[in-house]
């Protein structure tokens, strides 16, 4: 008798589990307004995060950051080179975690945007493509090729049933709510010609018969077929409009900045213009919106794309490369969230209804019509003069290229050009000059001379060039040709005794050449370019003589009509010809032999754990093909890390045997380019807008997860390729230093005032705020402080002609020894030291 009611029990709670496990399965579609959850229109605020490009221990914060920083969703791709690096071999560990991240992402009370691809362009390294992919029988990549649509299909079909096992998808309780097929196909479809179209509508039926229960979106893609969504991408997607009327107005990827490629000034976009494009897209009938990156990370190993794209990803997110707050960016923007979700009933309730306010003026109404609730935008996209409107009885002052939010159609609660967050500036702080952090030292080098030419069991023997990631398949980014001549004296190109001058044709992307053992010259290309050509003079000697050339790569091809085809490596010509180019040999079709990657890769050098190292007083630096190694404790602290490689030429670096990525400081930007530590933000924006870093390294500092690190006893190894000098590696941690504020009184009232009533918050006036970014920071000092008309930006502030004389006393009283303060920023609290003038309270502090 008990057994049974053991059993009734038991079955009870079966029933009981069963209805949590399923009660919070939510119906996902949509209508021509915005997604609809569990039959509610939603306006999504989205960030792009992208798994691998941070660590499993970092997943957590960068979440609950984007949480903190008003976003709804958490957008990432699917890396199948990644997941399947040899066919039929997966791999979901570490970094790698999937299932992992999307549950984390679901546990935060965040929803998943999962953009499967499988190609997903994204700076990654071949798009994302495995290379195995490339070499089966009569493949044809994106397009209606039946070998290449058999392994896609195979793929998507994997992830999304691994998504299903963990009911991951919000038709059975889990987070995510969209996924997507191919990515941005309609810029480059006309390379494929009427395929691309029936490669398309394959692709739309493939995905949707997966079943997943959520809509499937298609972004860059007019043609996306009925039920796909298709979806804009770009810096400004106000314009957009969905290829059906039944379809919601939809932003993938609103670029927050740029990405940095090695040699090239570093891209930053201003908030203030990231906040415009946000808020014209909501202006116009828009309901869902990704920044693309919220926070970019870091490529580690040999994940870059391009090629040329560096191992920094940065991206000018609101979340740095190291998961701090980008601010004012990540503040500014969390603001404007906050402001568009206040008008979420309004927006879902109607369309937007828009009218002109004159020229380059516009102003638009939601409004629900059974309760009469309203939320309106004013927008001024005018680039230069600034504009005051007459709207709803009111009136109002536009500045230029901004655009005013009125949550209840009267009072503003956010102005997209009015910054009324903190400012800090980050930067990276050298261990070395610690001297209570003299363990994160690095020191005590040993070293392994890497073999110039061949010096491998496994080398061969072609008659003539061959095309390098044909031959590597992209197993190491290095590929030697080597040829062996013999010089009898007389040879045309020696001519009236003088040298001969190499020439060396090359798809790129880089190029050593040695002759004889010794090294000759490099080349190498560019971003906008890859190909290299080579000549430089060389010694040939009587009798036996060695060409060897080093070819490598530096991340391969991830955008545009069949970039999977653009080679690398020597194509030649190779030629020999004398000094005036009078008498040119070619070398091209002669027998050269190969061998792919290096004898240190064979060795598993990178572990740092080989016999073969050599350690002493003679430390070889400033020479070309050397392994470094040494070993250091952990810098003390939880501040993220970063080694700085200034005094190194290029190469790659590994900690613990996890490779940091290709470093590459000796190629600097040019000085040509239109770099400016401040940008005018009015205007339409484009990547090459705002640079900064003209003529320094593309790239000086290196993440190192805190992680991969163990008290003491780790091990850095380098390989550099063209010469540097280790010892003058040092360790450096990421910090703020500075955190700041500007506000002017006429500026809007923090949104966080906007629960109060309109009378009580005109009342207040602005009010200017200041937090330390850590929890166990406190405000140390004042270093500036000013109320009238200051000069400058966060670190080079100035007092105007105008300023108070008690600012600073005030502000030191109200924040010193305190994580956070706030202080009214009227004549009242400082007095008026100008009249008839609008004055701004300018702070910087530092916190400790």
């Amino acid at each position: 008798m008990a057994g049974n009611r053991g059993g009734v029990l038991a079955a009870v709670l079966a029933v009981v589990l069963l209805r949590c496990l399923t009660s919070f399965a939510v119906n996902v579609t949509y209508d021509h307004r915005a997604l609809v959850i569990d039959g509610s229109r939603r306006v999504l605020v989205s960030g792009s995060i992208h798994y691998p490009r941070s660590t499993p221990d970092m997943w957590p914060d960068l979440i609950q950051k984007s949480k903190d920083g008003g976003l709804d969703v958490i957008e990432t791709y699917v890396f199948w080179d990644l997941h399947e690096p040899t066919r039929n071999q997966f791999d979901f560990e570490g970094r790698k975690d999937l299932v992992k991240f999307v549950k984390l992402v679901g546990d935060a009370g965040l929803y998943v945007h999962l953009r499967i691809g499988p190609y997903v362009c994204a700076e990654w390294n071949y798009g994302g493509f495995p290379l195995w992919l490339h070499f089966i029988p009569g493949i044809e990549f994106r397009t209606d090729n039946e070998p290449f649509k058999v392994e896609m299909q195979r793929f998507t079909a994997f992830i999304v049933n691994m998504m299903k096992q963990e009911k991951l998808y919000a038709s059975q309780g889990g987070p995510i709510i969209l996924s997507q097929i191919e990515n941005e196909y309609g810029n480059v479809a006309s390379s494929y010609g009427p395929r691309a179209k029936s490669y398309i509508n394959w692709a739309a039926a493939m995905a949707t018969s997966l079943d997943t229960g959520v809509p499937w979106i298609m972004c860059q893609q007019a043609d996306a077929p009925d039920p796909i969504i298709n979806t804009c991408n770009g810096f400004y997607c106000d314009n957009f409009t969905p290829n059906s009327a039944k379809k919601p107005k939809m932003w993938t990827e609103n670029w927050s900045g740029w990405f940095s490629a090695f040699g090239g000034p570093v891209p930053y976009r201003p908030v203030e213009d990231v906040a415009f494009a946000v808020a014209r897209f909501y202006q116009r009938n828009g309901t869902f919106q990704n920044y693309y990156m919220y926070h970019g990370g870091t490529n580690f190993g040999r994940s870059s794309g391009g090629p040329f794209v560096s191992t920094s990803y940065d991206y000018d997110a609101p979340l740095d490369e190291y998961g701090l707050l980008r601010q004012p960016k990540y503040g500014h923007l969390k603001d404007l969230h906050k402001a568009i979700k206040l008008c979420e009933e309004a927006m879902v309730s109607s369309d937007a209804s828009t009218t002109s306010l004159g020229s380059n003026l516009e102003g638009t109404i939601y409004k629900k019509t059974e309760s009469g609730l309203c939320s309106a935008f004013l927008a001024n996209f005018g680039a230069v003069s600034d504009a005051t409107v007459n709207f709803n009885g009111n009136s109002y002052h536009l500045p230029a290229w901004s655009v005013s939010i009125l949550p209840d159609c009267k009072n503003v609660a956010f102005n997209t050009a009015k910054i009324n967050s903190v400012a800090t500036i980050s930067s990276f702080v050298s261990q070395s000059s610690k001297s209570d952090n003299s363990e994160a030292s690095l020191s005590d080098w040993s070293w392994i001379t890497e073999p110039v030419g061949i010096s491998s069991d496994n080398a061969f023997t072609r008659v003539g060039l061959v095309e390098q990631i044909n031959t590597t398949a992209d197993q190491s980014d290095y590929l030697w040709y080597s040829l062996s001549i013999d010089i009898k004296g007389d040879e045309p190109f020696l001519e009236n005794g003088s040298h001969a001058v190499l020439h060396v044709q090359s798809l790129g992307h880089a190029l050593h050449a040695f002759v004889n053992g010794i090294f000759s010259g490099s080349g190498r290309g560019n971003s906008g370019n890859s190909k290299v050509v080579l000549d430089v003079p060389i010694n040939l000697l009587p009798g036996a003589n060695k060409i060897d050339l080093l070819s490598l790569t530096v991340g391969l091809q991830n955008y545009g009509g069949h970039y999977d085809l653009r080679g690398a490596g020597v194509t030649g010509p190779v030629h020999l010809k004398s000094s005036n180019s009078s008498s040119i040999t070619d070398l091209s079709s002669q027998q050269w032999k190969y061998q792919i990657g290096l004898k240190g890769e064979e060795l598993s050098l990178s572990d740092g754990v080989s016999s073969l190292w050599t350690s002493g007083s003679s430390l070889p630096t400033n020479q070309p093909l050397i392994w470094y190694k040494t070993t250091f404790d952990a810098p003390e602290g939880d501040n993220p890390l970063a080694i700085d490689f200034t005094g190194m030429g290029k190469g790659e670096a590994w900690v613990n045997g996890e490779s940091i990525g290709r470093y590459w400081p000796a190629y600097t930007a040019s000085t040509t380019g239109a770099c400016t530590n401040s940008c005018n933000y009015k205007g339409h924006y484009d990547d090459r807008k705002c640079l900064k870093d003209c003529g320094k390294p593309s790239q000086t500092f290196y993440h190192v997860p805190r992680s991969w690190l163990k008290p003491s006893g780790n091990v850095l190894v380098l390989f550099e390729e063209t010469g540097g000098d280790p010892t003058r590696t040092s360790f450096a941690t990421r910090e703020v230093v500075s955190v700041c504020s500007r506000i002017s009184e006429s500026h809007p009232t923090p949104i966080d005032t906007w629960a109060i009533s309109s009378d009580a918050r005109k009342q207040a006036g602005p009010t200017m705020s200041l937090e330390c970014p850590h929890p166990d920071q406190l405000i140390s000092s004042i270093k500036f402080a000013s109320f009238g008309t200051p000069h400058g930006t966060c670190g080079s502030y100035s007092h105007g002609k105008c300023s108070s004389n008690n600012a600073l006393s005030i502000l030191q009283e109200a924040c010193l020894g305190s994580r956070s303060c706030s202080v009214g920023v009227s004549i009242s609290t400082f007095g008026d030291p100008c009249a008839g003038v609008t004055k701004s309270l300018a702070v910087e502090a530092s916190c400790t």
